[in-house]
């Protein structure tokens, strides 16, 4: 008996652009993502709150992207940062992920950067950014 994970449940019709069902027909696709249930994206964006360093939020990122094959790019605004809007958090399109998903992840990474600002100084300071001051 071979244990298959759970997967996501379909986002109602016209709700999501996901393309989840073109994912489940395709016999080469990758369904990682699909894996990623409603109460799994909750105990992800309650850790994503939760980080505590730089390296704590890079290690997350490589586990996101090992185990779901979620790309996440963070980065520091070319011009000047004036607040945590200034620093890009793109998840990368990927068939089989929720909008809500890809609305969701952003927005728990910058409430974790307003509750630890020092965070984001380390990923300013790692861009070097703050060179000068």
């Amino acid at each position: 008996m071979t244990f298959t994970p759970p997967l996501r449940q379909p986002c109602p019709p016209g709700a999501c652009d996901c393309d989840r069902e073109r994912l489940l027909a395709a016999a080469d696709s990758d369904l990682r993502i699909l894996r990623l249930t409603r109460q799994e994206e909750k105990v992800l964006v309650e850790r994503l709150e939760r980080i505590d360093s730089l390296a704590d939020l890079e290690r997350l990122q490589e586990k996101m992207y090992a185990q779901l094959g979620i790309r996440l790019e963070i980065t520091p605004s070319l011009k000047e940062v004036k607040t945590m809007r200034g620093i890009q958090i793109r998840v990368e399109d990927l068939p089989g992920l929720c909008r809500k998903t890809r609305l969701a992840i952003p927005k728990a990474i910058r409430r974790a950067l307003e509750q630890r600002p020092e965070i984001a100084f380390e990923l300013l300071n790692a861009r070097d950014l703050l060179r000068d001051a």
